[in-house]
């Protein structure tokens, strides 16, 4: 009779690092001594769960891919399979110059799998998915906004072209009245369809931002959020739609063990370069949250002129440095006050100096 063995790895770690497009994947397998096998198969993560019940029953597995289009549905499938997955940022993993020139999904599923086997990955945060979907409308606002700007800007660039001059301010509340000068403007038949198409185009950019903010506005007093944008606009210079920021892209607060771990989620961090005994500072790393960035130092010009504490302590670094940077530094203690707020679950008493 012939015996067939019991295929068993209780106990070992079977890594997986998946290159991850829409139409397909590409899975390099291994455990913690050597690369086992590398194949292309469907966007699946039931077929890969299989495959690996299948060929290695009962051990450790651990997955990764890298941020990207799919967001984390692939992240939280895995988990309901009760497969461990992480996510990571593709900036963090390690990458040689001859895996920059000859990139390919094999280099690229490859290298995955390796540094997760070796403990060097580290995950990014997964949101809920109320989180998630809370984010994706403000985001949605934030967009509308900037294809709004885009096309007065379009309007005002086009008008420069054409040699017509706005008179005063009229354009800079875009008000209806600048809006139908727009219109009885004096131009050829191919420039008034020119200029009509973008008026048009800034028309129904301006009618979603009205839209996407009264559904911002409904979300912000929504019961999960009420409490705490409440306490985040005690802090002078935050208003509703920015507190509503703070709070969803944020989250908990407490998965930031510091002031300089948020600072860093934000990228208020300089961006150094360092040899020998030269360190060279450039600026605000490249590495950051940008809308929480912009949003928090356009709070903190509001704050310097609402709060006595930051007032002072504003006065102190223009005596030394320039209101650009001085500002950053000011950015700074303001995200520490909204830390402090949303660790305390208390409000925010203006003029305190630290």
């Amino acid at each position: 009779m012939e015996q067939v063995t019991q295929l068993d790895f209780r106990g070992q770690k079977i890594f997986a690092g998946i290159d991850v497009h829409k139409k397909s994947w590409k899975v390099s397998l291994r455990n913690e001594q050597m690369e086992l096998r590398t194949f292309s198969q469907n966007p699946s993560v039931k077929e890969l769960s299989d495959h690996l019940l299948r060929n290695y029953p009962r051990a450790d597995y651990h997955v990764v891919y890298e941020a990207g289009f799919c967001g984390f549905g692939y992240q939280r499938e895995f988990s309901d399979y009760g497969i461990n997955c992480i996510v990571v940022n593709p900036a963090d993993v390690p990458t040689t110059d001859k895996e920059k020139h000859r990139k390919s999904d094999t280099v690229d599923c490859r290298k995955l799998g390796k540094t997760l086997s070796e403990g060097t990955l580290k995950g990014i945060f997964i949101p809920g998915v109320e989180q998630q979907d809370d984010r994706g409308i403000i985001r949605f606002y934030q967009q509308m906004v900037k294809d709004q700007t885009r096309f007065k800007n379009r309007i005002k660039g086009w008008l420069n072209f054409q040699g017509i001059i706005i008179s005063g301010d009229a354009d800079r509340y875009w008000s209806n009245n600048f809006i139908r000068w727009l219109k009885e403007l004096s131009l050829t038949p191919s420039a008034k369809i020119n200029l009509d198409l973008l008026i048009q185009g800034y028309e129904q950019a301006r009618g979603m931002v009205l839209a996407a903010t009264k559904q911002v506005r409904a979300l912000s007093r929504q019961g999960r959020h009420l409490r705490s944008i409440e306490l985040v606009r005690t802090i002078p210079g935050i208003g509703e739609i920015t507190a509503l920021l703070m709070v969803t892209e944020i989250g908990d607060i407490n998965r930031f063990p510091t002031l300089d771990a948020l600072c860093g989620f934000v990228g208020l961090v300089p961006n150094t370069h360092g040899s020998g005994d030269k360190e060279n500072v450039m600026g605000l790393t490249n590495r950051a949250h940008h809308q929480l960035r912009e949003k928090l130092i356009e709070a903190s010009w509001v704050a310097v002129r609402l709060d006595p504490a930051l007032t002072m302590a504003f006065n102190g670094y223009v005596k030394r440095m320039k209101k650009n940077k001085a500002i950053i530094k000011i950015a700074k203690k303001l995200l520490n006050r909204i830390r402090f707020v949303m660790k305390q679950q208390t409000r925010y008493v203006t003029a305190v100096v630290k």
